[in-house]
């Protein structure tokens, strides 16, 4: 029997699907997904202070502070891991020094697999420029699949628009600053010996069905 939940990282380009299969793994699992995009969504829609500073960075394409975003998972993580639950992180690390964090964070606790899903930019950008969300409930569309009827949602009418951070031009800025911030994090875990890759750009269940067979090989639920 299982005496702890699996402690994951998701990597990828923004609009690989990270927050979709972290979602999933969370549910097979049983542990708590972690999304910082989500976190710092909410405390903005609050009207918190660090969550309005986040959403100006995210609105521009760029990268949130690591001290804002390490002090914010460091907040949620702890309960959750030290209990045994055990995590999916989507959205962190993305930089080396959150890396870093996250190896302080967890004390000594191993990280059992970061996987880094894997899709061609060109397929990213028209995943995420295309995307449409209800302002209201929050129900995901695209433009090649909208709401029934001029862009009002389906599930509870509210106004389906795209977001601050998901303009080509934001987008495009997010791509690039992956490649010089994010990549670096990719080789931490490749010389940790705990990187995996999937390719995202399957179909979603396939993705699903490799990133568990991912997470079986190297998850060890009797280890600290």
């Amino acid at each position: 029997m299982s005496t702890r939940g699996p402690r994951l990282v998701l990597l990828g380009k923004q609009g690989a699907g990270k927050g979709t299969q972290a979602t999933r793994l969370a549910e097979h699992y049983h542990v708590v997904h972690l999304s910082t995009g989500d976190l710092f969504r909410d405390a903005a829609n609050h009207g918190h202070e660090l969550g309005l500073e986040a959403r100006s960075f995210m609105d521009r394409g760029e990268l949130v502070p690591d001290e804002t975003v390490v002090g914010l998972v460091e907040e949620h993580l702890g309960v959750h891991d030290r209990a045994g639950r055990g995590f999916v992180l989507d959205g962190f690390p993305r930089t080396r020094r959150q890396a870093e964090e996250l190896r302080r964070i967890l004390d000594g606790r191993p990280l059992d697999v970061a996987i880094d899903l894997d899709v061609p930019t060109e397929i990213v950008l028209h995943r995420i420029a295309g995307r449409r969300v209800c302002a209201q409930c929050g129900a995901l569309y695209h433009v090649d699949n909208p709401p029934q009827e001029n862009w009002t949602c389906d599930v509870c009418g509210g106004r389906v628009e795209q977001r601050g951070d998901d303009t080509e031009e934001a987008v495009m800025r997010r791509l690039e600053l992956y490649e010089i911030e994010t990549l670096p994090v990719i080789q931490f875990y490749r010389r940790a010996a705990t990187l995996a890759h999937v390719d995202g750009s399957q179909e979603s269940d396939a993705v699903f069905e490799q990133l568990v067979e991912t997470v079986e090989a190297q998850f060890d639920s009797t280890s600290p």
